[in-house]
């Protein structure tokens, strides 16, 4: 399998231009159609107003809206037009809280979404909510981009956070082809459970699973010497010079990552290099 079908999704085309840049690299590098997806952003909350004035409002912010997801289009038009891959241009509006429907239609038939990661200085609710739609509702890997990178020389050394769950596992079958492509991957194993069918060795059968597809994989087993599991795995990439991270996504409740954190968040948060997550 390879990535033929490429998705990025934008609200603001003036902050996306190294998320574009690197969409159109990847897409060149995996011979792919590039979709992109410019959505306007309606900020009403409705309920918030008295009713005369919750009409007025909510018909001017949608208006704004739409002329902001017109002139996006042009702007990601006049950008592609030169370029010698495929592409398509679509738009959709919504508020916050309905950016899962037309991010969830679109990411479902796409095999891989590209991003800037939501959080940080230039994160974003909407930009948080994309990202949960795409991988939640669309089912989709997605690939998320540290700030200012724009281009597709990454995959060369793979860091794969394995701890055995099913997250793990979805992300690494959607990362095959990346995998593959890869000088070596790095088979990331911390603080493995005593119990289990992979006590005597971690990592053992994953490693036997990508041998026999031509990857060559390494096995690093890490005990947990910090407190946060995300700042060793962290460590761990820059110390073999990894240039991708592969993960599953959310292991605990999306209630728990939103409020406390988690690994998922904080790989994301403070992520240097790309991170492939699958649900």
């Amino acid at each position: 399998m390879a990535y033929k079908s490429i998705l990025t999704i934008t609200t603001d085309v003036s902050g996306a231009a190294a998320q574009i840049d690197a969409a159109v690299a990847i897409a060149r590098r995996e011979d792919a159609h590039l979709d992109v997806l410019c959505i306007g952003v309606d900020l009403t909350q409705t309920g918030y107003y008295y009713a005369g004035a919750s009409a007025i409002l909510t018909q001017a912010a949608f208006d704004q809206a739409r002329e902001d997801v017109a002139r996006n289009e042009e702007e990601i038009r006049k950008r592609l037009e030169s370029e010698d891959i495929r592409w398509s241009v679509d738009t959709a509006v919504a508020q916050i809280g309905a950016l899962g429907g037309p991010v969830a239609t679109l990411a479902r038939f796409s095999d891989l979404v590209v991003l800037n990661k939501p959080y940080g200085p230039s994160g974003t609710q909407a930009a948080e909510a994309i990202l949960e739609a795409a991988l939640f509702e669309g089912r989709a890997p997605v690939l998320v981009l540290p700030e200012g990178f724009s281009d597709a020389e990454f995959g060369k050394r793979i860091a794969l956070a394995w701890n055995q769950s099913d997250e793990a596992m979805a992300a690494t079958r959607a990362a095959m082809p990346l995998l593959k492509a890869s000088a070596l991957t790095d088979i990331t194993v911390i603080d493995p459970p005593a119990h289990g069918p992979e006590r005597s060795d971690p990592g053992g059968m994953l490693s036997q699973l990508l041998s026999r597809h031509g990857i060559r994989a390494e096995v690093s087993v890490l005990a947990k010497t910090m407190p946060k599991t995300s700042d060793i795995l962290a460590r761990h990439v820059r110390d073999i010079d990894a240039d991708l991270v592969v993960m599953g996504a959310y292991g605990h409740s999306r209630f728990r990552e939103a409020i406390l954190g988690g690994t998922t968040r904080n790989m994301l948060e403070f992520a240097e290099v790309p991170v492939f997550m699958a649900h």
